[in-house]
């Protein structure tokens, strides 16, 4: 047995279009998670028309998941951060101030749709900050950083049930350390700028966590925990997220970059970060904000 979801942005989901596609699919009576906002249905197995249907939806405005409803609700969160639990990438905010930010946006699109080495991207980002101020850091938290819609009710609702939430970043310590504690992650791991005496020296501090570490954060935190990786829920958007999103029992691109949302079968276009507690079936009158 599957389940269908359907969301959309509050208020743009249509009841009718919910109910003509429950009825071509032979589906269950709609449970609404939201009214005008998210819905789901049972049916039997996969649809042979899923793909063109989703197509379709996305025309509208609205997201289709369809996934098995054994063990639809995780029991551990494992969350990108750049473009993913907040509005930007901390790299390109850091360059902009140094004056260098579209050479680095564009190097940073690239590695995100897989185009470029991860390190080596890195590695040529961190060099052209060489010499900032280290308290550019927290200029760069305190005015240019906002968080996604919906991820402190998606970190606050699955961890009022019992999930352990992760946020596992290419990005930075400096700003996973903030980003977590604000919005109640258990963990965070990520790579550390190099610092000293007071100004940034261009470098990474070895090793990089790129795609495998991501991927070696899933499994030694499902480890530890006594779960398995099936038990967890991962979303990103980019290319180095798509060995922890393929393990992950289910992996979401959220927003994600073209080449991610070819290989994966949850995309999250339209909606927010609540769309991922949607998925799990929870209706928005559960949701811890």
């Amino acid at each position: 047995m599957h389940v269908a979801t359907l969301i959309a942005k509050a208020g743009g989901l249509d009841p009718a279009l919910v109910h003509s596609l429950r009825n071509a699919w032979g589906g269950g009576d709609a449970q609404w998670l939201s009214p005008d906002e998210a819905a789901a249905f049972h049916i039997q197995a996969q649809p042979a028309n899923a793909d063109d249907v989703w197509r379709s939806l996305q025309g509208e405005g609205v997201d289709l998941v369809i996934q098995p409803i054994a063990n639809r609700r995780k029991k551990m969160l494992i969350a990108d951060m750049d473009s993913t639990m907040i509005q930007q990438e901390c790299i390109d905010e850091l360059a902009d101030e140094a004056g260098v930010g579209a050479r680095v946006a564009n190097i940073t699109a690239r590695a995100m749709n897989g185009e470029l080495d991860f390190e080596g991207a890195i590695d040529e980002r961190v060099g052209l900050l060489a010499g900032l101020g280290a308290d550019i850091i927290d200029h760069v938290l305190n005015t240019r950083i906002t968080y996604m819609p919906g991820g402190r009710a998606l970190v606050q609702t699955m961890k009022a049930q019992g999930a352990f939430a992760a946020l596992v970043s290419g990005g930075f310590t400096a700003f996973t350390a903030k980003v977590a504690a604000d919005l109640g992650f258990d963990e965070n791991r990520a790579n550390t700028l190099g610092i000293q005496e007071g100004r940034l020296t261009g470098k990474v501090v070895r090793p990089i966590l790129g795609q495998e570490a991501k991927l070696d954060a899933l499994n030694d935190m499902t480890a530890r925990l006594g779960i398995d990786p099936a038990d967890a829920l991962a979303v990103g958007d980019g290319m180095n997220d798509l060995l922890m999103l393929s393990r992950a029992g289910t992996g979401v691109a959220l927003h994600g970059k073209p080449a991610l949302q070819d290989k994966c079968a949850v995309k999250i276009n339209h909606g927010d970060l609540t769309a991922l507690l949607f998925i799990q079936g929870y209706a928005r009158d559960e949701f811890i904000t």
